[in-house]
């Protein structure tokens, strides 16, 4: 049961490795987004707020033929990246890390504004006072006392990105080696005779990476309600 051939370990391997390119590109939008949602007010910030959400609740198929008709070969910007820079996302892995970073903005962007939100104002009024420009006051007060909730959606937007399958198998197809991923391995494997074994092996993984992610994000949350209350 615990004998991973090397086909599966492919696939792990690359489910790691896209989650984790799709979350530390993802990561600087999301801090950016989460300080402009968190901190300003400005017309349409409701509409921008349920674009962010809006991958948790359409259907992951039309998230992932919207990104294939964006970012396709023929797509409206993906043309323009293949013919110019050289860059191509369809059925390639960087295709499937540009879908589970889609796919797990929004949970990647709720911790961190939570905990910006949470932060007390005059902190950052007192740095203001004192000659700081609003540039170091956010590295220098607000990023360290939101670190926590940082982290936080960092750990949920990768356990969001190694379950990925709907977008990702509309986007860049379930190609062995190159877009085959741990759910779209299992998805392959539960089709095919005698697959079962090595499709539980794969589902224990994904529970194992799934539940420490959890846990993870769960420490991270507590630090940060500790952290902003002094504790």
């Amino acid at each position: 049961m615990l004998d991973i051939s090397p086909a599966e370990w492919t696939a792990i391997l690359l489910s790691l490795r896209v989650a984790v390119i799709a979350t530390l590109v993802a990561t600087p939008f999301g801090i950016a987004l989460a300080w402009l949602l968190a901190r300003r007010d400005f017309w349409g910030k409701s509409v921008l707020d349920a674009l962010v959400h809006l991958p948790l609740v359409l259907p992951p198929v039309v998230t992932g033929y919207l990104l294939l008709l964006t970012f396709g070969r023929r797509g409206l910007v993906g043309a323009f990246l293949a013919d110019h820079l050289g860059v191509v996302f369809a059925f390639r892995w960087t295709g499937a890390a540009l879908a589970c970073g889609v796919m797990s903005f929004p949970l990647l962007v709720r911790p961190m504004r939570l905990s910006i939100e949470a932060i007390d104002r005059k902190l950052e009024q007192a740095a203001e006072t004192l000659g700081a420009a609003p540039f170091k006051v956010f590295f220098t007060v607000t990023l360290p006392l939101a670190l926590p909730g940082v982290l936080a959606g960092m750990v949920l937007g990768f356990a969001k990105a190694i379950g990925e399958f709907g977008a990702t198998i509309t986007f860049v197809s379930n190609i062995p080696g190159e877009t085959q991923t741990i759910s779209s391995a299992i998805y392959s494997l539960i089709q095919t005779p005698d697959g079962d074994a090595a499709a539980g092996r794969l589902v224990i993984i994904s529970v194992v990476i799934a539940l420490g992610a959890l846990i993870a994000a769960e420490w991270f949350a507590r630090r940060a309600t500790a952290r902003l209350h002094g504790n």
